[in-house]
């Protein structure tokens, strides 16, 4: 599944397609494909791991999920969920959920809680995180109403960075470590967008699926952690299990 850095790619692949007007909108979403023919795209915005193409009166959301996929100009040779269509291009989106928004998406979202945005509230985070004590922190980093964006390679790597096991009691953590974890989830968001943009994500990874930590050269442990029961990667001498 995509994660927040790069649905921020998308969207500045995205860029060059604002203030255009769509000639034509197709697919099989569950839209009315007919309000958005002759409509100028006014924006591109991103909340964590949604998607989002604001034209004057609605927005179109779209999540890419854990099969999504989008591809410019030319069409894969399946069907699309839906595609937009420009005088000289074209933007294709597959196996992904689309919905129509027509409330203001500042009505919607909470931009303080997406780690990629320039509204993002470290402090509210940290309230937000106070309020599930009992929970472990492994479920807390991927609540995207705390950590908009954050999805399992970030939270296995932030985990890592700051030596606290996934299966910690968040009440238990230190608030020291836990305001490191906070910070963190930021920091390394912004060093996994930097990396995609290279194309050399993967070969940054210190646990994520790696059998041994990069730097001791430790056991990395996976196993699925927490009420969702998401691969967690860690390193059990390193990391400390708060509970």
């Amino acid at each position: 599944m995509p994660e927040g850095p790069s649905i921020v790619i998308l969207a500045e692949k995205m860029e060059h397609l604002k203030h255009k007007i769509v000639l034509e909108a197709t697919g099989y979403a569950d839209l009315d494909m007919d309000a958005i023919f002759h409509k100028k795209i006014m924006d591109i915005k991103t909340w964590g791991k949604h998607f989002l193409i604001c034209f004057n009166d609605f927005s179109i959301r779209i999540h890419l999920g854990l099969f999504g996929s989008y591809q410019f100009q030319e069409p894969k040779k399946v069907n699309p969920k839906i595609a937009l269509h420009f005088n000289d291009d074209a933007v294709y989106f597959y196996v992904c959920t689309v919905k129509r928004i027509d409330e203001p998406l500042d009505e919607v979202y909470d931009w303080s809680a997406d780690v990629m945005s320039d509204q993002w509230n470290a402090a509210k985070a940290m309230k937000k995180l106070k309020k599930i004590e009992t929970k472990q922190i492994c479920d807390a980093l991927l609540d995207q109403q705390i950590f908009s964006g954050v999805g399992n390679i970030i939270k296995n790597e932030v985990l890592y960075r700051c030596k606290v096991h996934p299966e910690s009691l968040v009440g238990q953590i230190p608030l020291a470590k836990l305001k490191a974890i906070v910070r963190e989830c930021r920091s390394y968001s912004y060093d996994f967008l930097n990396w995609k943009r290279k194309n050399e994500l993967s070969k940054h990874f210190e646990v994520y699926e790696q059998k041994k930590a990069k730097k001791s050269g430790k056991k990395v442990r996976r196993k699925d952690t927490g009420k969702g029961k998401r691969s967690s990667y860690f390193v059990e001498e390193e990391q400390v299990l708060y509970v």
